[in-house]
C-alpha cells in the first residue's frame, strides 16, 4: 500500500475481557509494527449503561502489561459531534432517514434513523478467507442511530475508522456478518473500504467458543497469578498463527519480524492452558537468576523470611522452589499450603502417616518400634558422613545400601516424612543436604521418641 498501515484495537469497556480477546490486539500490533505502521487503541464506550471506567482501566493496564503499545488513543464517546455530522450528512443526501416506529414495549422509542438500503450485492477480499460476497437485500433498511446523538455500532465504527485512517481491520470472524452493512455506510459517506482480516474463533478445549461462561479468565488474572508477559504474548501470537517452522518460543522482536497475516489459519484455535504453562516454564528457564530470585522472595510470607534459619538455607531452597514451579503464583500456593514450612521449621509428626503405605512394604510387617529403630540407624549413618561429603549424593551413597537391604519404602518413606512431615516433598537426601546434619539428625531422633 502507498499509505502507512494503521490498525486498531477497539474493545468495549463493558466487562473484563478474557485473555483470548487480546489476541486481536496482539495481531493488530504485530502486523502494524512488522510494516512500520501504527496501531490505534479506541475504547468503544457508547453503551453508557454498561461501560465503566474500571473496565476501561483494566483494558489499558492489561495491554501495558502485555507490552502492546498504541500510537494513538481515542474514546468513542468523545467523538459524538463527529458521529452526528455523519448522520446529518447521510440524511441530507438521502442515504438515511428518520423512521417512525411502533414501540414494542413501554419506554421504546417511536423513531430511529435507518439506512436506506440499495439492496445490492457487496463483495470484499478478506486477507485470511479470500473473496466474500453478500446480498444485502435481506438486511432491509437497518438502524444506524437511535437519534442524531446516539449512533449504533455500525455507524460509529465506520466513521471512526475513516477519520482515524484505519487501513486494516483485524477482528474476529464473528464480525464477518457486520461487514456488508459497514461497507454500505462507507460508500454512503465516501470512505474507502479498509482491508479486512477476520481471525478464526478461539475455542475451549471442548472445541466450543471460548467465553467467560466456559471458564475463560481475564488477562489481568493471568498477570496476577504470576505468568510472564513475554510468555503470554508469545502464546497469544500462536493462537491461529505460526511462523512456518517448528520454533515455538519467539521474542517480541522475532514475532514482529516474522508476523504475516497470510499464515493465519482459517480454522478455530484452541486455548490450551497446559500449553500456556509449558511456554511460561520455557521463559522461566531463560530468566536471569537474580530476577527469579527477587520474584520468589517477593512472594514468600513474613514468617518464612523472618525465620532464623532462612538466611542459612535460602541459597539451596530458592533453586528447589524455582525448579518446581511453572508460574510464580505457584510460590504463593506452596506457601499458603504449608509446603515450604518444613525447610525452616521442624514439622509436627502424625505417627500413622509416617509408617509407609502397604504398597511400599512389599509384604513386610512394619511397626512403630521397627520404624524408630530404622530411623535411629539412618541418623547414625548421617553422623558418620564427613562434612565435605554431606551432599545429597554423599548422603544417598551412605543411606541407600541400608534402604536396599531393608526395603526402600520401609526406610525412605519414614525418613522423608520425619524430615518434612508431608506425603510429598523433595527426596530425603536432598532434604538432608538443605537442612544440614544437625537439624536432620534432630528431626529423625525426635520422631523415634514418639
Amino acid at each position: 500500500m502507498s499509505r502507512p498501515i494503521i490498525t486498531r484495537f477497539a474493545p468495549s469497556p463493558t466487562g473484563l475481557l478474557h485473555a483470548g480477546n487480546y489476541r486481536t490486539a496482539v495481531f493488530a500490533f504485530l502486523f502494524a509494527k512488522h510494516h512500520g505502521g501504527k496501531m490505534v487503541l479506541r475504547i468503544e464506550d457508547t453503551d453508557k449503561a454498561r461501560s465503566t471506567k474500571e473496565f476501561e482501566n483494566n483494558i489499558i493496564e492489561s495491554l501495558q502489561w502485555l507490552g502492546i503499545t498504541h500510537d494513538e488513543f481515542y474514546r468513542q464517546s468523545d467523538r459524538a459531534s463527529n458521529h452526528r455530522a455523519y448522520i446529518e450528512k447521510m440524511i441530507d443526501r438521502d442515504f438515511a432517514y428518520v423512521s417512525k416506529e411502533e414501540p414494542k414495549k413501554e419506554g421504546d422509542r417511536d423513531s430511529v434513523i435507518r439506512f436506506k438500503n440499495p439492496n445490492k450485492k457487496v463483495k470484499f477480499e478478506d486477507i485470511i478467507r479470500g473473496t466474500i460476497e453478500f446480498d444485502t437485500t435481506d438486511l432491509g433498511d437497518f438502524v444506524i442511530a437511535k437519534s442524531l446523538d446516539e449512533p449504533v455500532f455500525h455507524l460509529a465504527v465506520v466513521a471512526d475508522d475513516f477519520d482515524m485512517g484505519i487501513t486494516h481491520v483485524i477482528r474476529g470472524e464473528d464480525h464477518i456478518s457486520n461487514t456488508p452493512r459497514q461497507i454500505l455506510i462507507q460508500e454512503a459517506i465516501g470512505a474507502p473500504t479498509p482491508l479486512y482480516a477476520h481471525l478464526p474463533l478461539i475455542l475451549s478445549t471442548d472445541r466450543t467458543k471460548l467465553s467467560k461462561r466456559k471458564g475463560a479468565k481475564a488477562l489481568s488474572e493471568y498477570r496476577d497469578k504470576g505468568y510472564l508477559k513475554q510468555a503470554m504474548l508469545n502464546y497469544l501470537a500462536f493462537l491461529g498463527w505460526n511462523p512456518g517452522d517448528d520454533k515455538e518460543i519467539l521474542s517480541e522482536t522475532e514475532l514482529i519480524n516474522q508476523f504475516d497475516l497470510s499464515r493465519v489459519q482459517k480454522s478455530g484455535a484452541i486455548f490450551d492452558e497446559i500449553k500456556l504453562l509449558w511456554i511460561n516454564k520455557e521463559y522461566l528457564k531463560r530468566m536471569p537468576e537474580e530476577e527469579w530470585t527477587a520474584e520468589i522472595l517477593k512472594r514468600l510470607p513474613a514468617e518464612i523470611l523472618e525465620n532464623s534459619a532462612f538466611e542459612e538455607r535460602k541459597a539451596k531452597v530458592l533453586p528447589l522452589i524455582f525448579e518446581r514451579i511453572s508460574i510464580f503464583g505457584e510460590v504463593d500456593e506452596m506457601a499458603q499450603n504449608g509446603e515450604l514450612d518444613y525447610f525452616f521449621t521442624a514439622p509436627e509428626i502424625d505417627i500413622e502417616k509416617m509408617l509407609p503405605p502397604e504398597k511400599l512394604r512389599k509384604g513386610k510387617e512394619v511397626s512403630r518400634e521397627s520404624t524408630a529403630l530404622h530411623l535411629r540407624h539412618v541418623s547414625d549413618l548421617l553422623e558418620q558422613i564427613p562434612d565435605i561429603h554431606f551432599t545429597k549424593e554423599g548422603i544417598r551413597e551412605a543411606v541407600f545400601p541400608y534402604a536396599e537391604q531393608e526395603g526402600r519404602g520401609i526406610i525412605l518413606w519414614p525418613m522423608r516424612y520425619a524430615l518434612s512431615g508431608r506425603d510429598k516433598s523433595p527426596d530425603p537426601f536432598e532434604l538432608c543436604e538443605i537442612l544440614g546434619r544437625e537439624e536432620s539428625v534432630r528431626r529423625l531422633r525426635v520422631v523415634e521418641r514418639i
